[in-house]
């Protein structure tokens, strides 16, 4: 079934996996107008390109490390930290250790759903 705007429940299973570079798998979980969760599946050396959005988006580290790009700055990160990016700031990673980022953005990407 996939993720479903308003949707109350969602089983892991359900969720629709989309490859959107290589290495890098998405799957959107919950979402509504006002706030989306998705799931990154990154494979070591994989890339999450340099980007901006009009979106405030906090990142959660559930596995992996990754180098992370926030404005001008440049961190090693891994399970359990976090990282805020708010809407317009230009951001980026690289997988160092294959991981899963739990990415929870305000409001929802539209542009993911599509």
């Amino acid at each position: 079934m996939g993720a479903v705007k308003d949707r109350i429940w969602m089983k892991a299973e359900e969720a629709n996996s989309e490859e959107v570079s290589p290495g890098v798998v998405r799957r959107i979980r919950s979402y509504t107008d006002e706030l989306m969760v998705a799931e990154n599946m990154f494979r070591k050396g994989a890339v999450g390109s340099v980007h901006s959005h009009p979106h405030t988006q906090i990142t959660y580290v559930v596995s992996g490390t990754f180098e992370f790009t926030i404005g001008s700055e440049t961190r090693i990160v891994s399970r359990g930290d976090t990282m805020l990016k708010k809407d317009g700031i230009e951001h980026g990673c690289v997988c160092l250790e294959d991981g899963i980022l739990l990415d929870i953005f305000s409001p929802m990407r539209e542009d993911f759903v599509k």
